[in-house]
């Protein structure tokens, strides 16, 4: 037991110091990026770090089995320069014995980064866009979607509309039984439009069977409400906007996403990238133990055996190809390729199984 915590504490160590040196590096290079795309805009260096941090986590979950994968090289490479590796084998313990310690502390990692990161990365991600938004155009448009129904937010030249529909087609190109509320700028509601649907493009709203309530102080609405066939109304948005607000999972947390996922079922919209990013979270911890065999299969031994250099090389190419296979799996998934749960739970454990072979092979414990 004593050992095994000292193997803990050693790669959590590692994990801490792999996790700060990619933290300064990405959040460098995200500075400049984004210097470079808002400064000519008029943002502040304060406005830009407040993206830069805001963008950080998500990035940092993105990677984060690449952390774990350098991690357990830097880990093992480190035990085997000392010779505790070699020591501790001669004691009688086995090669897969001292794979227990990591392993327990990334099932810890990624069980935390399931439940308590994943929350958080989806409100800083949500925050980000928003801001990026606000920054890009002045004024954001708003999406989401609720028991009520669909409802968007745009900004006009007068002030803003706000739009609410009670479903629409698969690409969002199309909303039905909707309401357009349109407000001035200092916030009295200035007219009210009812339609049978209304489709966005080239952009504007065109309406069919459409129902104009003008809603200024003194004004009799019902008896001044117009009827239109159809009707134009221009908008900032766009279908691909749409489709990629509602579209990116990562900025819902985990805890939320299957009652936003039968709200978006019944809304009208395709739940399959929802729900194979929900299944993928759940497999996480389970891929990122596959990371630590990975890469404890070519990394667990001595270096008087030489060729450590390419051995990590090895580590890193395959803990690559892993996670590419694993990204390209859900991709599959969410268009309807592959069953959610077979494109979520097939790359860890086929990774799983694959790190097993070379492990068991050198196992002489």
């Amino acid at each position: 037991m004593i050992l095994h915590l000292y193997f803990a504490r050693r790669f959590a160590s590692w994990l801490a110091i792999t996790f700060l040196g990619l933290f300064a590096l990405i959040a460098l290079i995200d500075l400049v990026d984004q210097t470079r795309r808002f400064a000519d805009r008029g943002v502040s260096a304060g406005g830009i770090l407040e993206l830069v941090v805001l963008n950080a986590p998500q990035t940092l979950n993105q990677i984060l089995p690449l952390i774990v994968l350098l991690a357990t090289v830097a880990f093992f490479i480190n035990l085997a320069r000392s010779s505790e590796l070699i020591a501790t084998r001669a004691a009688g313990r086995s090669a897969m014995g001292a794979l227990v310690a990591p392993v327990v502390v990334v099932l810890i990692l990624g069980t935390i980064a399931t439940t308590t990161l994943n929350p958080i990365v989806a409100a800083t991600s949500k925050k980000y866009e928003q801001l990026a938004e606000s920054y890009r155009s002045g004024g954001a448009a708003s999406f989401s979607i609720s028991s009520e129904g669909l409802w968007l937010r745009q900004p006009t030249e007068e002030g803003q509309m706000v739009i609410n529909a009670w479903r629409s087609n698969l690409d969002a190109s199309v909303l039905y039984d909707v309401t357009f509320l349109e407000y001035e700028i200092v916030g009295n509601p200035r007219q009210r439009i009812l339609a049978d649907s209304a489709a966005l493009k080239n952009g504007e709203w065109t309406l069919r069977n459409a129902k104009v309530w003008p809603l200024g102080r003194g004004v009799n609405a019902e008896g001044n409400a117009t009827r239109h066939e159809t009707l134009a109304i221009p908008s900032t948005l766009t279908v691909e906007r749409i489709r990629e607000s509602f579209g990116q999972p990562s900025t819902i947390s985990i805890w939320k996403l299957p009652e936003f996922i039968d709200q978006l079922e019944r809304a009208g919209f395709s739940s399959l990238q929802h729900r194979v990013w929900m299944q993928s979270e759940l497999a996480r911890p389970l891929f990122l133990v596959a990371m630590v065999l990975i890469a404890s299969a070519f990394t667990m031994r001595h270096t008087r055996f030489g060729g450590t250099g390419l051995a990590v090389l090895a580590a890193v190419l395959l803990g690559f190809s892993l996670y590419f296979v694993r990204s390209f799996s859900m991709i599959l998934g969410e268009n309807g390729q592959l069953a959610v749960y077979l494109a979520a739970w097939a790359p860890p454990v086929a990774s799983v199984l694959l790190a097993f072979g070379p492990l068991l092979h050198a196992e002489d414990g």
